[in-house]
């Protein structure tokens, strides 16, 4: 036990004369020069270094480097810059005059990817994606000096990334791990969080990466990426999800594909493929696909309900006021005007406002603010609708123009989606051309016009029957007939048409006809959709459901009846004329049933003075 000690001890003091005598034989500003000159070989950047570089070396033998920044060339502003730096090295290299770097350590560094650090050579030529073999440079160094490094490390840092003129993007608390092997294929492991709008973004990400045609290429295989979304305007539970994709960039092309993409956002799950040209005016094409896609619970949208408090906890984090100034600006899609896009989209179920849409198809293709929309369409139910057209957002306000092709959509489900009383319900269709400016429902019920022709299946006027308003009239004027002993608390017309016409918030409806075994009704009216008022003058004919005298029933069947239905659409009044019309009805049989006396009795002597009080 005692020659084993023996043994330790000598080992390790032998360890320490040598890493101390390493300190004292090689000083290490002795290859400063030669790393400056590797590193712009290899990629072109500036590496600088403040300061003298000194040996570190308890627990690791290390070089440590006061303030180092890299610049690409030409650029304004450092791509890299930290206050210190790490070089661990190997110790058995150095005994051989190899410099082999095991980690470069940067803590509190400052990544820029702004306009200012960009390379700014407007003579140099382009670089070839497929880079050609380097001839060798002599070092500066005398030969025997080897500079290689196996990992890099970044801890609490920062980058600071920007666009053109777009606005700033700090992405804060920047750990990442990279790790490369001889044939440049490297190992990344990375987390860090953005903070804007106040909202919070958190994300780890784990990849392998094919670095040997870097700088002029490089592809990405992202294997684990998870996230945390909190903040203004997200659900209380925030959004949470993971993910994985296969990245590649071709720097003389300047774009950025994507493949195989595969996302998760709570229970939602989205995949397919997406690039991106970012070089001159940005260009994104994007091809996506889900089995499933729950906005509500994305957004937090829940529908309103009487029973709604204030005191009910709410279902998304809200912003501050200071925090909504640019987003309820009047036109929000503003920032579409900055880029090109095209968007296939293609969801199996997605829920929007409670509404259930199968097999939606959108494709859209932007053109730097002139959005055309070439296909926008889905089932809803048993019904389906598309809504092809386009927008320009280039102004101050959106100007939207569509032309609506909607079949047999529940008219109910529309209305609850925004918050609407369901006064009429059934099954629509629609086809008409509108336009207007803005895209909500406000904007809709004040800012748009248009027309079409409309109708509606199985159609129900909630909170009032036509039927037993007219019955039940007649039954009080006259006791010869009587309706039904009970009424149901809607009116049901099996089909309704009518020619619809949208100006300055108003529907103007002509030529309306609905029919139905009991009911038979025609008119016209109009519709305010901003202040949820109606106003509606129809003729109807009760055709059935009567009881009592025949010969009044059949006069009834085929009588016209008046009836005004008008107010809010949460509670609606009515005018209705029965006691004129049936003392019309009843002059028109008397006088009828006098002008055929008249007719059979052309010779009698009464016949003048029957006339005569038939005149008046």
């Amino acid at each position: 036990m005692r020659r084993l000690l023996t043994t330790l001890v000598i080992l390790l003091v032998v360890i320490i004369a040598g890493m101390t005598s390493l300190v004292f034989l090689i000083n290490p500003n002795d290859f400063r020069q030669y790393m400056v000159e590797r590193v712009e070989m290899k990629s072109g950047y500036q590496l600088a270094i403040n300061g003298s570089l000194r040996w570190h070396v308890w627990p690791q033998l290390s070089i440590i480097a006061g303030q180092t920044t890299l610049t690409a060339p030409g650029a304004k502003a450092p791509v890299v810059s930290a206050e210190n730096m790490r070089l661990d090295v190997k110790l058995w290299p150095l005994l051989s005059h190899q410099l082999a770097v095991k980690q470069v350590l940067l803590k509190n560094a400052v990544v820029r990817l702004t306009p200012d650090s960009e390379e700014n050579q407007p003579d140099a030529p382009v670089a070839p994606s497929t880079p050609t073999p380097v001839a060798p440079v002599t070092p500066t160094l005398e030969a025997g000096w080897k500079f290689d490094i196996d990992k890099l490390s970044v801890v609490d840092s920062l980058l600071i990334w920007q666009r053109g003129n777009d606005d700033v993007i700090n992405v804060r608390d920047i750990n990442m791990q990279m790790e490369k092997d001889a044939n440049r294929q490297a190992t990344l492991q990375l987390s860090s969080r953005i903070s804007r709008n106040q909202r919070d973004l958190a994300f780890t990400m784990k990849a392998e990466l094919d670095m040997q045609h870097y700088p002029q290429a490089f592809a990405a295989n992202i294997s684990k990426f998870s996230y945390q979304l909190n903040g203004a305007d997200i659900p209380v539970k925030g959004v949470q999800g993971n993910g994985a994709m296969q990245a590649s960039y071709q720097r003389d092309t300047d774009t950025v594909t994507l493949s195989q993409l595969d996302l998760t956002a709570n229970d939602n799950q989205v995949s397919g493929t997406a690039s991106a040209t970012l070089g001159g005016s940005t260009n994104y094409q994007l091809d996506l696909t889900a089995n499933k896609l729950d906005l509500d619970a994305l957004s937090g949208w829940q529908p309103k309900t009487d029973e709604q408090t204030t005191e009910n906890a709410p279902s998304v984090t809200s912003a501050p006021v200071i925090a909504r100034d640019v987003d309820d600006q009047p036109n929000g899609l503003s920032s579409l005007q900055n880029f090109n896009a095209r968007l296939a989209l293609k969801v199996a179920d997605l829920t929007y406002r409670g509404m259930k849409i199968q097999n939606l198809a959108l494709n859209a293709d932007n053109q730097q603010g002139q959005v055309k929309l070439s296909t926008f369409s889905g089932i809803m139910g048993s019904g389906k609708f598309s809504l092809p057209g386009d927008m320009d957002v280039t102004g101050k306000q959106i100007q939207v123009h569509l032309m609506p092709d909607v079949d047999k959509i529940e008219l109910g489900d529309l209305l609850a989606a925004y918050g609407l009383p369901k006064a009429l319900t059934g099954s629509f269709s629609m086809k008409g051309d509108v336009n207007g400016k803005g895209l909500s429902a406000a904007d809709f019920a004040r800012r748009w016009q248009g027309e079409g022709q409309l109708s509606m299946d199985n159609a129900h006027l909630n909170g009032i029957n036509i039927q037993q308003l007219i019955q039940q009239a007649v039954a009080r004027s006259s006791d010869k007939v009587q309706g039904l002993e009970r009424y149901d608390h809607y009116s049901q017309i099996d089909t309704l048409k009518a020619e619809g016409k949208l100006a300055d918030g108003t529907l103007t409806l002509t030529n309306l006809q609905g029919q139905s075994p009991m009911v038979n009704a025609k008119g016209n009216g109009s519709i305010d959709m901003a202040d949820q008022q109606v106003d509606m003058n129809l003729l109807i004919r009760v055709t059935g459901g009567w009881k009592g005298d025949s010969n009044l029933i059949n006069t009834l069947k085929t009588t016209d009846i008046p009836l005004r239905v008008y107010g809010p659409w949460s509670q609606m009044g009515y005018q209705l004329q029965v006691d004129q019309v049936l003392r019309r009805t009843l002059e028109q049989s008397a006088r009828s049933a006098i002008q055929n006396w008249i007719d059979k009795r052309k010779d009698s002597k009464e016949n003048e003075d029957v006339q005569k009080f038939l005149n008046k």
